[in-house]
């Protein structure tokens, strides 16, 4: 298949139910397909995985040119297995290149650098570290930020376990986890950057991320993980929409979208001290909506501005959406169930949930 490959067979007794949710959840990371009889072949950038049913019988192939693009392959298809078949608690056990090796290539420990105040709820922490390219590649945004706490203030770092995915050696002194985005990253200089939203209970902050970052200082240890997410698929006409705990991810989709593309795209925030410069196309026009006073998650403008956007007929077209749980949940059912859009045109995340601190962005 490729230059490296491993292998993993398993058993689903329900496994015809599942095979069209894991098929379809790993076309969405801009997999070129083809079916094969028994067999469904996904090609990506950076290698290719080949998925094969006998019966209640899996075979799972991956294969790429190098050790990144491989345990990439292997994680994208182990979640999507262990998401769609979560009730058979399937065991995948790789074979082959990186069997049995418990060095977990997505994994980095990061310092502190330098912390910036972009406004009064916002900060940006620098991160630096070694062999930072990968979470620059794959299309993806964001990663697993592992967190020291006050209980646990030197963690036990992750090993690979023998599924590819992370394993903790101490239960114990596992580190809190919370997934954000990289708002910028210089990987040939070692750094990248990370925006945090630092305000009391809105937006779930209450929990690990935002107390770190209200705290961080020059010479403080982090490890992190990934890249992580779903890419945001190339397109001629866009709709966006965020809050602040999605405001990073939009300043860099904003800023890497060709000059040519069209569309509309809505930041909510606080208050008008929290709005931020953000470059974008000329041809996508920004909204800012505050909610001035409102409490973050009962604002309506979010969701009712994005939900009545007319789409293009005459253009390639993408939704994007990452805001409370709720709002996304709503939103998701109306452009899948009501307009018929499926992933292929749309990423509709909860980045966080009224009254919890949730592992997302917040």
């Amino acid at each position: 298949m490729n230059n490296l490959s491993c292998r993993a067979d398993l058993r689903l007794d329900r496994l015809d139910d599942y095979m069209p949710a894991i098929v379809d959840r790993l076309m969405s990371f801009d997999a070129d397909t083809s079916r094969e009889p028994g067999a469904v072949r996904l090609r990506y950038p950076f290698g290719e995985a080949r998925l094969e049913t006998r019966g209640r019988f899996l075979t799972l192939e991956v294969g790429s040119p190098h050790v990144d693009g491989l345990q990439r392959l292997r994680e994208l298809v182990a979640v999507a297995v262990q998401i769609y078949a979560r009730d058979e608690r399937p065991k995948i056990v790789w074979t082959g290149d990186l069997a049995g090796d418990q060095r977990l290539v997505t994994f980095r420990k990061m310092t502190v650098e330098r912390v910036t105040e972009l406004s009064p709820h916002m900060r940006r922490v620098r991160l630096v570290g070694d062999d930072l390219a990968r979470y620059g590649a794959f299309g993806s945004m964001h990663l697993r930020v592992l967190f020291p706490t006050p209980g646990n203030p030197d963690p036990i770092w992750p090993i690979a376990g023998p599924n590819g995915l992370p394993l903790w050696p101490s239960e114990e002194r596992k580190p809190v986890a919370r997934v954000y985005t990289v708002r910028r990253l210089d990987a040939e200089a070692g750094w990248m950057e990370i925006d945090f939203v630092v305000h009391g209970s809105h937006c779930g902050a209450e929990g690990v991320g935002s107390p770190w970052a209200l705290a961080a200082k020059r010479g403080d240890r982090v490890g992190i993980i990934g890249p992580l997410g779903r890419p945001v698929r190339p397109a001629d006409w866009y709709v966006l929409g965020c809050d602040e705990t999605g405001l990073p991810a939009m300043g860099r989709i904003l800023e890497n979208l060709p000059s040519h593309t069209r569309g509309l795209a809505f930041v909510e925030v606080a208050d008008a001290s929290e709005r931020q410069d953000l470059a974008h196309p000329d041809g996508v026009e920004l909204r800012w909506i505050t909610r001035d006073g409102v409490e973050a998650g009962h604002h309506p403008a979010l969701f009712d501005a994005v939900s009545r956007v007319e789409w293009p007929s005459d253009a390639t077209t993408f939704g994007w959406f990452a805001a409370e749980s709720e709002q996304a949940r709503k939103l998701r059912e109306l452009w899948r169930d009501d307009r018929g859009l499926g992933r292929d045109q749309t990423l509709v995340v909860g980045y966080w949930k009224l009254g919890a601190a949730g592992p997302m962005a917040g």
